[in-house]
């Protein structure tokens, strides 16, 4: 009712009637099948809020969301630091424009199966213990899952994966390296913390076979980046409300979505430390 009392008095400006709907998508950080289900209300929600057509599409991998950015079958992405970094390159004028209020805190678990004996680590001690068993990075590109931890590693350990590790894989999604370790199938792994969060809540995790050992110290992760052309197609003033509108995100339900206690603004210089650790890695031309 405001708002439409507002565009009759031309306080506000008419939103410009898009043949297009904005489509977003997410990283899959998690189990696939659940993405549908928790930003199918982000859209809803990021609908009513800026007056257009939203959807949301799944990706399979998080070189697909990439993909989907760069080709503009997406114009908006939660990205984790490193695809965004990833895609801002890729698309010129792409802008971080809102980040979760944990994420420039953020860190990532090594986990390992109760059958080696690991016990829990301080943050400042070098997990030397890892030396020589099989571990399992997330996606290979992942920040939380691959990036980030492989960089703290190499910094504590002073060697790549290949050469600390009996045997390195890549599991895909936090998600999955929680369950290859569980298993036994890895004896080590490294997950985003909140991915853990999620997954000793929901009851997937038995502590009787995995618990966490170490965990790295912090660094900028995860964000919603936009391509640069959004006012030119859904007018002017489109991007900042945008970005109010994903600040504004309030509902228990949405926020758990990613999970997070709410969203803060961002820019794309939040996230020199993750270019620069990504072209020490050689994962960055």
């Amino acid at each position: 009712m405001l708002r439409a009392l507002m565009l009759a008095l031309g306080l506000v400006a008419a939103p410009l009637a898009a043949a297009e709907p904005l489509v977003f998508t997410a990283i899959p950080d998690e189990d696939e099948t659940r993405l549908q289900e928790r930003f199918g209300a982000v859209a809803d929600y990021l609908a009513e809020e800026l007056e257009v057509d939203v959807r949301f599409i799944p990706v399979t991998s998080y070189a697909a969301s990439v993909t989907a950015f760069r080709n503009n079958q997406v114009q908006l992405a939660w990205f984790g630091g490193f695809t965004g970094v990833q895609a801002r390159q890729l698309v010129p004028g792409a802008r971080a424009i809102a980040q979760g209020v944990e994420d420039p805190q953020y860190k990532s678990y090594v986990i390992a199966n109760r059958d080696t004996g690991l016990e829990p680590m301080e943050q400042a001690t070098a997990p030397e213990a890892l030396r020589g068993l099989t571990f399992s990075f997330g996606s290979q590109s992942s920040t939380s899952g691959r990036l980030m931890p492989e960089y703290f590693l190499r910094e504590h350990l002073g060697e790549a994966p290949e050469a600390l590790f009996e045997r390195v894989g890549f599991s895909g999604n936090h998600s999955r390296t929680i369950s290859l370790v569980q298993s036994g199938a890895y004896q080590a792994g490294v997950v985003s913390y909140k991915a853990w969060e999620n997954e000793v809540e929901s009851g997937s995790v038995d502590p009787e076979r995995v618990q966490v050992i170490w965990q790295t110290p912090p660094y900028p992760d995860y964000q919603w980046t936009v391509r640069g052309d959004l006012d030119e197609r859904f007018g002017a003033g489109f991007t900042e409300r945008l970005q109010q509108a994903l600040i504004a995100m309030e509902a228990p339900e949405l926020l758990a979505s990613f999970p997070r206690s709410g969203f803060i603004p961002a820019d794309n210089d939040d996230y020199a430390m993750i270019e620069r650790v990504a072209t020490e890695l050689g994962l960055l031309d």
